[in-house]
């Protein structure tokens, strides 16, 4: 495995399509841990526990109903906070619908956190 958080999305994505909403997954890193901190903090997780730490690690997911479709940004585009406006065209469906995940050097943010803050970052994946 190369991405390992396209990897989760993707299968995420088919499980909660399927209506599995509890998945583990398998490995695990702590970009991954925390994009699941944030996707917890607005709503489309609503726990999860890390299972086991040997051999890369597995995590058990509990997704909500407001967890419709997750993906990595691949390449992963550099951005300034004044051009995300761009990117949520370009990713999401709806204005005010769903999060796109930044990294920052603050840590996982989301674009609209990143734009009253007024920081940039790297953009990783989005969630509606």
């Amino acid at each position: 495995m190369v991405d390992i958080i396209n990897d989760f999305f993707s299968h995420a994505t088919n499980c909660v399509s399927k209506g599995k909403f509890e998945v583990e997954f398998s490995p695990i890193n702590k970009l991954l841990i925390a994009v699941l901190d944030k996707l917890k903090e607005y709503g489309y997780v609503y726990n999860y526990e890390i299972v086991s730490l040997e051999r890369g690690g597995k995590v058990k997911v509990f997704f909500s109903e407001y967890f419709n479709k997750g993906n990595a940004i691949k390449p992963r585009f550099p951005v300034g906070y004044e051009e995300f406006e761009k990117y949520e065209k370009r990713y999401l469906p709806a204005r005010g619908f769903g999060i796109l995940l930044v990294s920052t050097n603050k840590g996982i943010k989301t674009n609209e956190e990143c734009k009253k803050e007024k920081i940039g970052g790297v953009l990783i994946a989005y969630v509606f």
